[in-house]
């Protein structure tokens, strides 16, 4: 075997290559994160192996800087281990008692690491969708997050311009009042529109469902609106209602995106009730790969779902509270995923009640439904069977 070890860099990366006898077949040496270094690598490569399946490259996960080594090194075939850098760190320490970190000694390490097979998994299909999932999937909860706080922005100018509206529809978030407001944003350019325009401006925004009665509701109320006449609010109200307008499309094509690779992957995450693509998407992006977890208790643990314990002296907390460590987006996910799957789900709606009948407070219990969801996805993963309504 021929093991690769790279140490990845912003400009550069440190290559080493050695044989399963230990001989040195390429001394440390540099190349340029780009095609001309790539290509470098490759062909040094070939000039000690003509059997690429007897090729193993290491490479520390490095967020971005990877990628573009990764997709190429993948793209030639060659099997490709990505590790993480703590992993490194504490077998360079293993190593040797001596504090030595360059970057020519990480890939020596990581040639090493290789060579002794310490439970490593290469890079696969898998691994890319999901990189791809949770590029998406994190990328969807920024959105999501920027366009709730312009929704807070809506409803702050709208108290000011024009207050009344508010108690006039179901809610301000709908395409038929941002069409009205876009407009007309302010109570006093309401008041003075004409009715025909207003009314079909409604007609078409609600699709039917607002017709002259409401456009007369509407204007009457605007006329006599305690709201603020404020150019400067007006355009700023304008101003988010179309950036709110560009994130829902923004969100649509991303959504779009992650449930082409959903499609693909087959995930039996979706048979669950109550769990659709958007959320399955971010559990299995988080989770990753299901092999790497022993137990259903490590996925908590990383989700930082389990119980975090207080002890100093004679004293053990009475009341433990989850640590709230781990990744945030799988612990927002699996918590969210469990109030829809309490909605829809009986076996998960009756656990539910029995926590709350023992006196827990909702998210607690919620909490409790979290952590066996996610006993139930680990079983339908490893199995790869549907679930099944009891």
């Amino acid at each position: 075997m021929i093991y690769v070890g790279i140490d990845v860099a912003k400009d550069k990366h440190d290559c080493f290559i050695t044989n399963s006898d230990g001989e040195v077949l390429f001394k440390s040496f540099s190349i340029s994160n780009n095609r001309e270094g790539f290509d470098e690598l490759y062909r040094r490569i070939e000039i000690v192996s003509d059997d690429l399946t007897k090729v193993k490259v290491g490479l520390e996960a490095t967020g971005h800087y990877s990628y573009n080594l990764l997709g190429f090194l993948v793209d030639k075939g060659l099997l490709t281990f990505v590790i993480n850098p703590l992993h490194t760190n504490l077998y360079r320490k293993s190593l040797s008692l001596r504090q030595t970190k360059t970057d020519k000694v990480d890939a020596r390490t990581i040639a090493s690491m290789l060579m002794s097979d310490v439970n490593l998994k290469s890079y696969s299909d898998t691994s890319y969708h999901n990189e791809e999932l949770k590029s998406l999937t994190r990328y969807r909860f920024d959105k999501v997050k920027e366009r709730a706080k312009l929704k807070t922005s809506i409803s702050r100018l709208v108290l000011i311009l024009f207050p009344e509206l508010e108690k006039l529809v179901p809610s301000l978030h709908m395409a038929s009042v941002y069409a009205l407001l876009y407009e007309f944003p302010s109570a006093s350019k309401v008041a003075s529109a004409h009715l025909t325009r207003l009314t079909n401006l409604l007609e078409e925004a609600s699709k039917g469902r607002y017709h002259k009665d409401t456009a007369i509701l509407f204007r009457e109320a605007a006329r006599t609106s305690i709201g603020s006449d404020m150019p400067a609010k007006s355009l700023e109200l304008k101003h988010t209602i179309k950036l709110i307008q560009e994130l829902d499309a923004e969100i649509d094509e991303i959504e779009n995106e992650i449930k082409i690779i959903m499609d693909e992957i087959h995930s039996p995450i979706l048979s669950i009730p109550g769990i659709n693509y958007r959320m399955g998407a971010m559990i299995i992006a988080e989770i990753g790969d299901f092999n790497r977890f022993e137990t259903p208790d490590k996925i908590l643990a990383y989700a930082g779902l389990s119980p975090s314990t207080y002890q100093s002296g004679q004293l053990d907390s009475a009341y433990s509270h989850m640590e709230k460590r781990g990744s945030k987006y799988l612990r927002y996910a699996l918590f969210n995923a469990a109030k829809f799957v309490c909605h829809w789900d009986p076996t998960f709606s009756a656990y539910l009640a029995k926590k709350r009948a023992e006196g827990k407070h909702y998210n607690v219990a919620i909490s409790h439904a979290a952590k066996k969801l996610v006993r139930v996805i680990y079983q339908l993963e490893k199995s790869g069977q549907s679930y099944i309504k009891s």
